[in-house]
């Protein structure tokens, strides 16, 4: 039978780079939904409240992949499980009924926006939780 050897920090090696993308989207979210909100809420309400949200997904991710609390790793699995599920929803649905939607989100049409990049980084960011976990 062998030990189980304690997870390894999600904020080493790769982990510092995964860290830093995700403190620029929780950065440039935050800022665009400012904007958004503050300067034109009405003209598309639920897009900018989808920005919003995915601004606060973006900054709880980080913050759990960059803690080194025993509920840091639990944090950032549920934010980037639930970003997933954002980008892929959000993503589907401005796709397919684009009309709720006259203005981008930073999910919208699976990130087409930010260069896909919010579509892919939810699975590296759970491919560096289940490498980065414990064993045993």
């Amino acid at each position: 039978m062998s030990e189980a050897h304690p997870p390894r920090a999600t904020a080493s090696g790769a982990g510092r780079v995964l860290i830093a993308i995700y403190a620029i989207f929780a950065l440039s979210a935050t800022a665009r939904a400012g904007v958004q909100i503050a300067g034109k809420f009405s003209e598309a309400p639920v897009a900018y409240l989808l920005s919003g949200l995915a601004a606060v997904v973006y900054i709880l991710a980080t913050i759990g992949l960059a803690g080194t609390k025993p509920w840091s790793r639990r944090l950032a699995w549920g934010a980037v499980g639930f970003e997933l599920v954002g980008v892929i929803v959000v993503g589907l649905v401005t796709v397919l009924d684009s009309g709720d939607f006259p203005d981008d989100t930073v999910w919208s049409v699976f990130g087409r926006g930010y260069g896909f990049i919010p579509l892919v980084l939810p699975f590296v960011g759970l491919w560096w939780l289940r490498r980065t976990r414990s064993s045993g």
